[in-house]
């Protein structure tokens, strides 16, 4: 009974007990709708003028939001925005060429071509589309696994006074063959990337890169920035190094570079050290009075012009061997046709890339839309990025996504829409078209200087792994487990390596499920872990189990060990002790050892076994003329009493078990039988099984599966853990009179 005193905060609730066969009863089910093949085909490829009007406006979404663009309120800070960013992305492109192991001008194509599709095709306002840092260096990898140096040597020609003679001895990579090779393979690529992602956009499988979790993503950006920093080592240093890939490819790196050092171009290496120390500290300033500075100071720029004019001044190149751009050519490149031949090559690793690119740049545009809220299409996003690979691969550009640093500066310096990224198109356009044979004195350790700067941000994110600790142990391992599998395995690998951890870790944390005993709170109809709180009662004679985990083939044994330890016997085991123990009985009955009557088992002999519990029965006389027993006279054993055999029969303590199926969301065949089993054991004991918490879906999954039959009936489902004690409560209380925990045999005589 509830509390009478009442608290200003209670409640009572007074209702009937509800099985969930009573409840379907009294509450009439809506009935399901059940559509044939045919009637979903042609409601799905019905056509309606609205219906085609939103599809058109979702597969190109500039015609849903340019027609209501705010000219005047939205105009100016877009072109602030987009001149801020499209320099920046001049500069990030040239120098993320040199991750993608291409030419510079390549970089250019790659910040310009991406942006048209996305105009059109994205649905993200602020992200800011081009080359970035992690794809870069997974395209680079196969390209310098495809088009090594080794491929492309050749004898040298010396000149002499009269004629050019040819030295076999003396080899000599040839530039031109080696960069069409690379653009091509890079091309190539991209265009493979594009149409995985675009096959993923049109079978609506955006949901895929939910399976990329925070901590996965954390720590393969983490080892994509250790390996963009190895790779760019060599460039500052300006040292001869072969190239590496795949395993334990950063450590044959830092040999070559340890071999090596002593060829050091000290130019090349002061120019590197003084652009990371200035572009990192002038980006601390930048977001240090983010709300003081109109506009963020792009020190990138600055840095770069400055240094092409001292390069060039100084003649760096001839006076002291710095290595430069070089070529950078005005205009764009012919389109070219991707070599079908390489697809089999780079078939994993495209769409691995397509995985990777789309998701880092599908979560900066969900923080961003957050921010500003507006929605992003995940579907659509892989479409816009797929389209906009395949148009810029056959452009000579590289993967696409999108970089954090350039988003933010769009987005901070005023950006509203996707007009401030047309606009940064076109400034990548005047530097291509014009203004690139001013960066060809440019030297390449002042833009791997910049890349270096750029990886901050992702270096920073090792800051979360303690905190994430604490948070969550498991999250943590999977952060560890990617960092060091992309880092020692490669990015590819390790990318893959890290998401079969991360599904072990979710298959090991539902096959090995936490399992509990409930108590009820005292006057509540609210029953917690026993474990968890202390003032909490268990029910004489009722045990409650509660699994936090779908149940199915993976971890159902594990279900029915934590079951057993709970109630603290085995059903199968005591229904095996018991026939053993009853067959005893029957023998010595047989040789009238034991004598049966209505009032249990009476000893008519010592069996040399002291049993006081049948010592002080006295075997009632017969009359002569009294009629012989039945042949089949009922016994009832009483399991719970010294029993008149050497046999050990476990001790059942409990006359009924609920099981709390609330949290369980999924039952599968496997399961479903061998819980039917589990019930059926249960209930050959004399301990009656109910099912609480089941919602609908759970109930029709059962009787899809055949769970009920004439034993295990839905009489046994109840709506809630505390309906079925209730009702257990009733049931022992009135309508039961026999003992629950006794066995009734016929003995034939």
């Amino acid at each position: 009974m509830m509390d009478e005193c009442f608290h200003e905060n209670d409640y009572h609730v007074s209702r009937r007990i509800y099985s969930n066969r009573v409840f379907d009863q009294v509450h009439e089910r809506q009935a399901q709708e059940i559509q044939s093949l045919r009637e979903r085909l042609g409601r799905a490829c019905g056509c309606t003028d609205k219906w085609a009007v939103q599809k058109i406006k979702g597969l190109l979404p500039i015609l849903d939001w340019l027609p209501k663009y705010p000219v005047k309120q939205w105009l100016p800070g877009d072109v602030v925005s987009g001149v801020t960013t499209g320099l920046v992305c001049c500069l990030q492109g040239v120098a993320y060429a040199l991750l993608a192991s291409v030419a510079p001008v390549y970089g250019l194509y790659s910040a310009f071509f991406p942006i048209l599709t996305y105009f059109v095709l994205g649905t993200s306002r602020h992200i800011s589309v081009g080359p970035f840092p992690v794809t870069c260096l997974m395209v680079g990898s196969v390209v310098l696994t495809l088009a090594p140096d080794e491929h492309f040597l050749r004898p040298v020609n010396i000149t002499g006074v009269n004629e050019t003679v040819t030295d076999e001895r003396l080899m000599e990579v040839d530039g031109e063959a080696r960069e069409a090779q690379r653009i091509l393979v890079a091309c190539t690529m991209t265009v493979l990337v594009g149409l995985f992602q675009v096959a993923m956009g049109l079978m609506q499988v955006g949901f895929l890169v939910r399976y990329l979790s925070d901590p996965l993503v954390g720590g393969f950006t983490t080892a994509a920035a250790f390996h963009v920093f190895i790779s760019q080592i060599k460039t500052i240093v300006s040292v001869p190094i072969h190239n590496h890939n795949g395993f334990f490819s950063f450590a044959y790196t830092l040999i070559d570079v340890s071999r090596n050092i002593n060829q050091t171009n000290i130019a090349d290496l002061i120019a590197g050290l003084l652009t990371i120390f200035i572009v990192m500290a002038v980006k601390e300033i930048n977001t240090k009075f983010q709300h003081k500075i109109p506009v963020p100071i792009p020190i990138e720029v600055i840095v770069t012009v400055i240094a092409s004019a001292v390069s060039h001044v100084m003649d760096l190149n001839s006076q002291y061997g710095a290595s430069i751009v070089h070529s950078l050519p005005r205009g764009f490149a012919p389109p070219q046709i991707p070599n079908i031949a390489l697809i089999g090559k780079i078939l994993g690793s495209s769409f691995s890339t397509a995985v990777v690119g789309y998701a880092v740049a599908v979560s900066v545009a969900k923080v961003y839309a957050a921010k500003h809220d507006y929605t992003v299409d995940g579907n659509q996003e892989l479409i816009a990025f797929g389209v906009s690979n395949i148009f810029g691969g056959c452009f000579s550009s590289f993967v696409a996504s999108t970089a954090l640093s350039r988003t933010a500066v769009q987005e901070s310096t005023g950006g509203k829409s996707q007009v401030a990224g047309i606009i940064s198109a076109l400034m990548v356009m005047i530097v291509i078209l014009a203004l690139g044979p001013f960066l060809q004195p440019l030297q390449k350790s002042v833009l791997a200087g910049i890349v270096i700067a750029n990886l901050k941000g992702m270096f920073m994110q090792i800051s979360e792994v303690p905190v994430l600790w604490r948070q969550n142990k498991i999250d943590c391992l999977i952060w560890i487990a990617t960092c060091l599998a992309s880092i020692v395995l490669g990015l590819d690998v390790g990318l893959l390596a890290g998401l079969v951890f991360e599904m072990g870790t979710v298959v090991v944390r539902t096959q090995f499920p936490s399992c509990a005993t409930l108590g009820n709170v005292p006057n509540t109809d609210i029953y917690k872990n026993m474990k968890d709180y202390k003032n909490i009662d268990e029910i004489p004679g009722i045990k409650i189990f509660k699994c936090n985990s779908p149940i199915y083939f993976a971890n159902i044994d594990y279900f029915k060990e934590k079951l057993r330890e709970e109630v603290g016997f085995d059903a199968v085991r005591v229904f095996k002790k018991r026939n053993k123990a009853l067959k005893k009985i029957h023998k010595l009955i047989k040789k009238g050892k034991l004598q049966a009557t209505e009032n249990g088992l009476v000893p008519v002999a010592s069996l040399g076994v002291e049993n006081q519990a049948f010592e002080k029965e006295q075997v009632p006389e017969l009359d002569e003329g009294a009629s012989q027993p039945d042949s089949e006279v009922k016994v009832q054993v009483d399991w719970t009493s010294e029993l008149p055999v050497s046999v050990s029969v476990p001790t059942v303590h409990i006359h009924s078990l609920v099981v709390d199926f609330s949290a369980v969301s999924f039952l599968d065949v496997v399961a479903a039988k061998s819980l039917k089993l589990v019930v059926k054991e249960f209930i050959r004991i004399g301990v009656s099984v109910y099912i609480a918490g089941c919602d609908g879906e759970m109930v029709r999954r059962m009787e899809a599966l055949s769970f009920f039959d004439e034993e295990v009936t839905r009489d046994i489902l109840f709506l809630s853990v505390h309906d079925a004690i209730l009702f257990i409560q009733l049931e022992t209380s009135t309508g039961n009179d026999e003992d629950p925990l006794a066995e009734k045999v016929k003995l034939t005589f």
